[in-house]
């Protein structure tokens, strides 16, 4: 349920994000904003790995593959959005 919940965090700041850049500055922002939330995705998805690795107590095996679930879905669509509107 914890990983359904960040992955859905994840769209939530995705929609967030391009909706603000939309607004405040047109489609060449959206392609900004969508840019900058992948790496930024990414370390929030480690981040997690991270916690998961050394305060829960899995291994890094056990934990790499809900970090790709985590990571995945909101970049791919952030990348969607990048190659659509670039």
């Amino acid at each position: 349920m914890r990983t359904a919940l960040i992955i859905l965090a994840g769209f939530i700041l995705l929609a967030a994000a391009a909706l603000i850049a939309r607004q405040a500055a047109g489609e060449r922002a959206l392609v900004l904003a969508c840019g900058v939330f992948i790496p930024l995705w990414l370390a929030a998805a480690l981040v997690n790995l991270w916690f998961g690795v050394s305060r829960a107590g899995y291994g890094v095996a056990e934990e790499w593959p809900i970090a790709l679930a985590i990571f995945l879905p909101p970049a791919v669509v952030a990348g969607y959005l990048c190659w659509k509107f670039s």
